[in-house]
């Protein structure tokens, strides 16, 4: 075998055990960061759900529930996905809350071609007008799927768990 072959085996092998271990827990911290504030936003904060028009089967809650479980979800969805705990289950929630709260505040009030619809996909509506703000909850979506299909990764409780229990 050539050395060139040895040293790219080599960096593959290194990279993959970084690839397992250092993006599953940067995505963790980001995501627990928003989540966590924004669920720190909510309980310092009024609740605001009332004026908010959710989609069934969620609007059968009141908005004081409403307002409660997703403060309560974000906070300690924060909180598990820091220490790599529940980590699929917690993206799975934070991801079904995010669809929520995009169908419920960020998605276009109203919209007749594509390409309205696609100017919604901005982090703030700047004009007001209607079009939505969708950008930044579709890419906390994107970045939990890794999190829910390949897991919380080496530097977590869940892989700690993974190794005691299943030996």
């Amino acid at each position: 075998m050539s050395t060139s072959l040895r040293v790219y085996q080599s960096f593959q092998h290194i990279s993959n055990r970084i690839g397992d271990a250092l993006p599953p827990l940067v995505l963790r911290l980001i995501l627990a960061w928003e989540f966590g504030e924004a669920g720190y936003e909510k309980l310092m904060g009024s609740n605001w759900f009332a004026d908010v028009s959710f989609p069934f089967p969620f609007s059968l809650l009141p908005p004081e529930a409403s307002w409660h479980i997703a403060t309560w979800f974000e906070l300690g969805g924060a909180a598990l996905l820091v220490l790599g705990l529940a980590t699929r289950f917690i993206s799975l929630s934070l991801i079904i809350l995010t669809i929520v709260a995009i169908a419920a505040v960020h998605w276009p009030a109203e919209w007749h071609s594509l390409r309205e619809l696609l100017t919604g996909y901005r982090i703030i509506d700047e004009n007001s007008d209607g079009l939505g703000n969708y950008k930044l909850p579709l890419l906390y979506i994107v970045m939990f799927l890794p999190l829910l299909f390949r897991g919380a990764g080496t530097f977590s409780l869940d892989h700690l768990l993974q190794r005691r229990l299943f030996k």
